[in-house]
């Protein structure tokens, strides 16, 4: 499975036809921008429900509250040319979660119409569109600290495929890796509950196969890892 990846920029982007089957629409944004898909960032509140209003005041840096607001209007962008409606229209629900059964589980559209998936990383946002469930992450490269910290957490397999590498190549491959891991996690509403050991899906050039899934890696600007994951 390969995968285009769009750039939404500040104009109001075609978005068409509801992807099906294994057809998959993945968007890229720059969340410094001031003006996403037509829309001032700053004067973005009025299109985000009381949710995302609230967890973008929780944010105390001006950096980090913009870069929330702008990956949100742009997926309300996005969302609302697939389903014909304005971006404040766009109904957000919570899905159960697969693990207790909370409302806490896979963000989602009311009445599914669309699947969809976000993921931010410092300035940068992918975002995923498709007819089943899929996962998206994006993962500026990690340090080396941050290998150490997770090395033991991975699957064996993995563990000992970062272990066997230069110290310099570690952090490359954990964040393939890790975009790969999260992508699935994602797209399974599970996060990290039950850990990080499965599924394994490796630190090489290429995905691991993970039954029920396909998941890919992304093209990503230099000093980022991306991965999809969508249910097969």
């Amino acid at each position: 499975m390969s995968t285009y990846v769009n750039r939404l920029g500040q104009d109001l982007p075609p978005t068409g036809e509801v992807p099906t089957g294994a057809a998959v629409t993945v968007w890229s944004l720059d969340t410094t921008l001031d003006v996403v898909g037509g829309h001032r960032v700053d004067e973005s509140r009025a299109l985000l429900d009381a949710d995302e209003r609230e967890r973008a005041g929780r944010l105390l840096r001006v950096e980090d509250r913009h870069r929330y607001l702008a990956s949100h209007v742009g997926l309300r962008v996005l969302l609302g040319g697939f389903l014909g409606l304005a971006p404040q229209d766009v109904t957000l629900v919570r899905e159960d979660c697969p693990c207790c059964d909370g409302p806490h589980g896979r963000p989602a559209v009311a009445g599914g119409a669309v699947q969809f998936s976000l993921s931010h990383s410092d300035d940068l946002a992918y975002l995923a569109f498709a007819g089943a469930p899929v996962g998206i992450d994006v993962e500026a490269t990690p340090s080396a600290a941050a290998v150490a910290d997770v090395l033991t957490s991975l699957h064996p397999a993995e563990t000992a495929e970062l272990s066997a590498l230069p110290a310099a190549e570690q952090p490359g491959a954990l964040g393939r890796l890790w975009s790969r891991k999260e992508a699935y996690f994602k797209g399974t509403g599970t996060g990290l509950a039950a850990g990080l050991a499965d599924p394994y899906v490796g630190s090489g050039p290429d995905p691991a196969p993970v039954p029920g899934w396909h998941v890919t890696d992304l093209p990503a600007p230099p000093g980022y890892a991306a991965a999809l994951a969508l249910r097969s």
